[in-house]
């Protein structure tokens, strides 16, 4: 007998093989029972998420006529603004009419990600919005991974909202079975685990931002002493690299120091482009050969660090020891560090950075808004930390931006989460601003 045959199944009993006692009919009885089972509890967590949006309708009825002017638009629909001042308005930026002004760069319709602009087809997105935005993340889950199930090579926004749900969950053996799934069925590359960084749970407000373009060199020092000085009145300070295109070792060394004392201080950093400025270091560097200064191999693994790669910084440490006979440095996980892609226009570096949950009435954020719409034209609102918002948060925002738009106020929404993007379409934003979700 070979010894695959022992694992070979066969339809036919042995002759000494006592029958099996669980016969065919019972079997197909108990199958059919256990899909009855799982039918029932699919229905009763949509009969849960229906009840649950009646009870919000009931309590934002008396609301809506002072918040919407008009009757709200289907799932995906773009309605359009009459266009002002007679002139035709094709939603792009109106360049003119900001110049001169504190503001900032707002990208046009062919700049917008596909998705951004593209009506949403899954039929269950509305129903998923409204139990993440009420704290039903069991039940959101569960139609989420039905819907990719039932239409699964048909929308990707089902896809890109459960690997959210995963990554704000911290459910990495979830997250990495769906980007399996994910490459067998549309034939790319998945979505890389990027869960969100700890943020201060409480703050909101004008993140400042330092850009470093061109070959850095020692005249940075008087930029990086500037930032500290943000550091001292600012908690969260967002750090763009995307327009570096080289590196002096007393640049290494300075922004090296300014990169430890910010950790020191524990300031939340928001830094756009440091995997590719990490990649750059790596280019210019050889394993073995010690240079005139150790300052690109000690920024590399500081960057490392903070993109929070360990395997890579294990590596890497390895790699200098060999080069400079010395002992490898010890990885330490980064104090509420993100990351945040690269834009191809410049933006203003005062964006105004929602906190990571925004639950009931917004009241004293919206203080903090209407000052900084006092100061800026164009409003751009940073949703890299923000993870839920729920209905009287959304509409109390809506409320307070509505007026703005009216006004001819340009509004954005930077990098936004997908389960957040699609409870913002529900309740109308889209009409209102310009909303960019974040890219897979």
């Amino acid at each position: 007998m070979g010894l695959f045959s022992l694992f070979k199944k066969t339809d036919q009993a042995r002759p000494d093989q006592a029958p099996d006692p669980l016969s065919d009919d019972a079997a197909a009885r108990l199958a059919a029972n256990s899909e009855t089972a799982r039918q029932h509890q699919q229905a009763r967590q949509r009969e849960i998420a229906r009840a649950t949006a009646m009870k919000i309708d009931a309590i934002e009825s008396a609301m809506a006529f002072d918040i919407f002017n008009q009757p709200e638009p289907a799932w995906g629909s773009q309605r359009q603004r009459p266009p002002r001042n007679g002139h035709h308005h094709d939603g792009g930026p109106d360049t003119e009419a900001l110049a001169g002004l504190p503001t900032t760069v707002l990208l046009g319709d062919d700049e917008l990600p596909q998705a951004a602009v593209a009506a949403q087809t899954a039929p269950a997105v509305e129903e998923i919005a409204i139990l993440y935005a009420n704290g039903q993340d069991a039940a959101a889950e569960q139609l989420l991974t039905d819907s990719v199930a039932a239409g699964a090579d048909q929308d990707r926004t089902v896809w890109w909202m459960l690997f959210d749900l995963y990554q704000i969950g911290g459910q990495r053996e979830r997250f990495d079975n769906l980007a399996i799934d994910y490459v067998s069925t549309f034939e790319t590359s998945p979505p890389a685990w990027n869960p969100p960084a700890s943020a201060a749970p409480g703050w909101a407000g004008v993140a400042p931002s330092t850009t470093f373009s061109g070959v850095l060199d020692a005249g940075i020092g008087d930029r990086l002493e500037h930032l500290l000085r943000l550091a001292d009145a600012h908690p969260v300070l967002r750090l763009e690299f995307h327009r570096v295109t080289d590196l002096e070792a007393p640049a290494c060394w300075l922004l090296l120091d300014t990169l430890r004392r910010l950790q020191a201080r524990q300031r939340e950093l928001i830094l756009v482009g440091a995997a590719e400025l990490a990649a750059q270091i790596r280019a210019g560097i050889a394993i073995g050969r010690p240079d005139d200064t150790e300052a690109p191999w000690l920024l590399l693994l500081e960057l490392l660090q903070l993109l929070n790669r360990e395997k890579e910084f294990e590596e890497t440490a390895m790699d200098y020891c060999v080069t400079f006979e010395v002992s490898p440095p010890s990885f330490a996980a980064p104090h509420k560090v993100a990351m945040a892609p690269a834009q191809r226009l410049p933006a203003s570096p005062d964006r105004f950075m929602l906190p990571p949950v925004m639950e009931g009435p917004p009241g004293p954020l919206l203080a903090a808004i209407e000052a900084y719409a006092g100061q800026y034209q164009a409003l751009v609102f940073d949703c890299s930390r923000l993870l839920r918002i729920d209905y009287p948060a959304a509409i109390g925002l809506h409320a307070c931006l509505q007026p703005l738009a009216a006004a001819g106020r340009k509004i954005e929404f930077r990098d936004v989460n997908h389960l957040v993007t699609a409870l913002l379409r529900l309740l109308g934003y889209g009409d209102i601003a310009r909303l960019y979700p974040h890219k897979y």
